[in-house]
């Protein structure tokens, strides 16, 4: 049994015990996702992992499946605090099940543009849902033992340029939108752990930023907890030490290493007992993680997947709660055999089970339902349903990982890897390895004993189900070639093209077409180095990458005019349809920004001709942020349906049929067109500066203020049933221990004719007092969940002292001004049904929590 003296060991005394190389060691990292074990003091190592909708575990090469929770975006949607509580209770319990202790979520940035590429890890466009939902998964992941990291502190809202581009944004700006969200966690939760983002503020790297991490979250905010930084988000050694960046990631460090640091110790631009600050929090952060997980801090560190019928369950209701009901003209939904006794399901997204967007939020699930599956799966026995796919809509080719067979016949295929003699030729093999998934990816793992130069070899069978043209394709980033039946098809090696493959780092897709006979295999071969291309060969980057890996994909290669054809063909013979539209991690992702609010491929031109041909048309669209939808005149029924995680099908299934009655509002504002959003023409990095000019106006605020309709509101959603709202009244502001508070209290009646659930949204308007403020910000919420037909629920929400504040730059504090301010409670942000008033006689003036 491992010593556990540690657990019960005085941290000072610790760091007095510790060598400077074994100081500077813990504040890097051996590998991607453990901290540094000192077996001498017998200090362990804790592991973290990847959030923020599941635990992916610690390798992306030999991934452990794992449960896919809805995507941020849709979990804000369902309004619930304490669902949201549960999801972090689940999402402990899946980290100690991949041996973490730290869980690196949640994220809680703002959607200043439905075009972020990680806008689908975010709550909200709204500082206060995004704060308040972040709180509640905070505490529930940590009152299991498990440390959020939330991240990424702070103002990583785009992804162009992300490693260098300065946010430029107002104080005011920075405290009531961006910095909001993390100070109500602060407030509220008080996460482990801190992320740093990898963009600028001030012209500083916010991991090198001393006012940002000591002034503001130390010493302001009183976080006690560790600060670490984004992966390859360190910039330095010095800089980012004495700012308070405890932590580099990943391992080994770039930066932090026995030369550099020991040379800015003799230098004096680092002082040692800076050094001891940041191991004593290091060490302090460590030991409550392994004091509170013993037995998985000291355990065999296996990887293993959960799954149950409980938790399948949980994250079937978590689904269908998040999904929002946009248009239901002449109440289409919910379907039964009686207006729908032949349904057609069409579309890119029907046949996939699309779980997540992309980048490190995503995951090797442990199953999946596709929305074909679902519905089908949920509908009644006599309702006929046929398929077509109608168009395609992928950015890559959808990957094989079903397609593909071991040479003994196992699901998967084989990489092998291999070291380069001085000529360049391959050595015997050095270690083999079973893999499921045809993304390959080769950034924290690789065996042991490989050399400097080294190559893959992956092999396998494929097999289709349709005698077809079948379309392959090889992203990379590195070099790779492609051999079927021993023939050379692809070669993304001689010659290169760049791409935004893995964070931008690697190529296009390139692509060949071969016939392919129903379930007859052909032999795939892909191979890999991770050398770099000569001086004849076209390189991608001038930059080394930091990301290595290979990606195969491939389908049946379609005539796009035939399959629109037979796709409207088929609408035209059937009672209803159900298209199946939206993104995939592709095109929502990490390390780039969307280029365009509209769906891909020919979406939108399919959709139209469907809906001409059949006018009990429904779109149900798979999206972490707003799509365009110029058809929205033409179709009956859409439903927003995000990113929903393994149960993604059953939940929209559960809709569809009327098995849940939809409660999930939307989020974020969908605009009619990008022109009309906030952040339009300054989102991306102009000469390494991004600006905010929009400034307080983000998200529905800028709607409000400049007069714009939108496509549908921030908090709208439709339910099958109809809620009145009435009996408002408003307490009294008192003066309690954490200052100024009131309670907002009304009746939500259910009168229509069946049992639903509604959020009520308490938006305040402040008086005139000479500085300019958004018309209306939501400041409360609560949902009235499952209120049965007839039946009526009272509800109490309070309010602080923020309900009422702004940030008074000239005070550099929190300022609540006294006077009259306007209450309105409604179910949108443009459905206020309810108005009161609360004066506040004396003003209050702050800085802190």
């Amino acid at each position: 049994m491992a010593d556990r003296s540690f657990l019960q060991a005085d941290v000072l005394d610790l760091v007095r015990k510790l060598t400077t190389n074994e100081k500077i060691s813990l504040l890097g990292a051996p590998n991607w996702w453990n901290t540094t074990p000192i077996p001498r003091l017998h200090i362990p190592s804790i592991r973290m992992s990847d959030g923020p909708n599941g635990v992916r575990g610690s390798s992306h090469f030999v991934a452990s499946p794992a449960q896919c929770l809805p995507c941020a975006t849709a979990m804000a949607a369902t309004f619930d605090p304490e669902i949201i509580n549960k999801v972090g209770g689940l999402l402990a319990a899946e980290a100690k099940c991949k041996s973490s202790v730290v869980l690196l979520a949640p994220t809680c940035n703002i959607q200043r543009s439905p075009l972020g590429g990680r806008a689908f890890e975010s709550f909200s466009e709204d500082p206060h849902l995004s704060g308040t939902l972040a709180a509640s998964y905070v505490n529930g992941l940590q009152a299991e033992g498990v440390s959020a990291t939330i991240k990424h502190f702070v103002a990583n809202d785009q992804e162009h340029e992300r490693t260098a581009a300065e946010s430029v944004v107002s104080d005011r700006a920075l405290r009531e939108v961006y910095l909001y969200p993390f100070m109500l966690a602060q407030k509220n939760a008080k996460p482990g752990a801190y992320m740093t983002s990898y963009g600028r503020l001030d012209g500083v790297h916010c991991s090198e930023s001393r006012s940002l991490l000591q002034g503001i979250l130390r010493e302001e905010w009183k976080f006690t907890g560790l600060v670490v930084s984004d992966w390859y988000g360190t910039y330095g050694v010095d800089t980012a030490l004495n700012a308070g960046l405890d932590l580099e990631m990943p391992g080994p460090p770039r930066w932090r290493t026995p030369v550099l640091v020991n040379h800015c110790l003799t230098a004096q631009k680092l002082s040692l007992s800076s050094l001891n600050e940041r191991v004593a929090n290091l060490l302090t952060f460590v030991q409550k993680q392994a004091k509170e997980n013993p037995e998985v801090v000291y355990g065999d560190g296996i990887e293993r997947t959960r799954d149950s019928p409980e938790t399948r369950e949980f994250c079937r209701q978590l689904a269908a709660d998040s999904i929002v009901l946009l248009k239901n003209q002449e109440n289409l939904l919910p379907l039964s055999s009686v207006n729908a006794k032949r349904l057609a399901i069409i579309g890119p997204n029907s046949l996939q089970a699309i779980i997540s967007g992309g980048g490190s939020a995503a995951l090797k699930p442990s199953y999946s339902v596709s929305p074909y599956d679902g519905v089908v799966s949920g509908a009644p026995e006599d309702v006929v349903i046929t398929h077509e796919i109608g168009c395609y809509a992928h950015k890559y080719l959808p990957t094989l990982d079903s397609n593909l067979k071991t040479p003994s016949g196992e699901p998967g295929w084989i990489c092998t890897f291999y070291n380069h003699d001085p000529q360049g030729n391959l050595t015997d093999p050095v270690a083999s390895f079973k893999i499921l998934d045809t993304r390959v990816k080769l950034v924290d793992f690789l065996p042991p004993g490989l050399t400097t130069d080294w190559s893959i070899k992956l092999t396998g069978q494929l097999t289709v189900e349709k005698t077809a043209p079948f379309e392959l394709g090889l992203t990379v980033s590195g070099r790779a070639k492609l051999w079927v039946n021993g023939n050379l098809i692809i070669d993304n090696w001689t010659t290169q093209t760049p791409g935004d493959f893995f964070y931008g780092q690697g190529t296009i897709e390139e692509k060949a077409v071969i016939d392919l006979t129903a379930q007859v295999a052909v032999d795939i071969l892909v191979e890999y180095t991770n050398t770099s291309p000569t001086k004849e060969e076209e390189e991608v980057s001038s930059q080394p990458a930091l990301m290595l890996g290979v990606r195969l994909g491939g389908c049946e290669k379609i005539d796009a005019d035939a399959a629109i054809e037979s796709a409207v063909a088929l609408a035209a013979d059937c009672d209803a349809v159900l298209f199946v539209a939206g993104l995939t991690p592709e095109w929502e992702s990490e390390g780039f920004d969307r280029p365009t609010l509209s769906l891909p491929g020919r979406q939108d031109e399919v959709i139209s001709k469907i809906a001409a041909a059949n006018p009990n048309t429904i779109v149900c669209v798979q999206a972490g942020s707003a799509t365009s939808m110029p058809w929205i005149a033409e179709v009956r029924s859409v439903i927003q349906a995000w990113y929903l995680g393994n149960e993604v099908g059953n939940a929209i299934g559960d809709i569809i049929w009327g098995k849940v009655n939809p409660g999930g509002r939307l989020p974020l504002t969908f605009p009619v067109r990008i022109e009309d959003t906030p952040a339009y023409l300054n989102q991306r990095s102009e000469h390494g500066k991004i600006h905010y000019r929009e400034d307080l106006f983000v998200g529905y605020k800028h709607y409000h203020a400049r007069g714009v309709k939108p496509l549908f509101e921030f908090g709208f959603g439709l339910s099958y049933t109809t809620f009145s709202f009435s009996n408002l009244s408003v307490s009294e502001a008192k003066l309690e221990e954490t200052g100024l508070g009131f309670t907002v209290s009304l009746t939500v009646e259910n009168v229509g004719p069946v049992t639903g659930s509604e959020v009520a949204q308490v938006y305040v308007s402040y008086p005139d007092i000479g500085i300019t403020t958004p018309v209306y910000q939501l400041k409360g919420f609560a949902k009235a969940k499952d209120v049965a037909a007839g039946a009526s629920l009272k509800l109490d929400i309070n309010l602080d002292k923020y309900a009422l504040a702004f940030w008074d730059s000239t005070k550099d504090a929190w300022h609540a001004a006294p006077g009259a301010y306007g209450i309105h409670v409604g179910g949108s942000s443009e459905d206020f049904r309810l108005h009161g008033e609360l004066k506040l006689t004396q003003g209050l003036t702050w800085k802190g929590l």
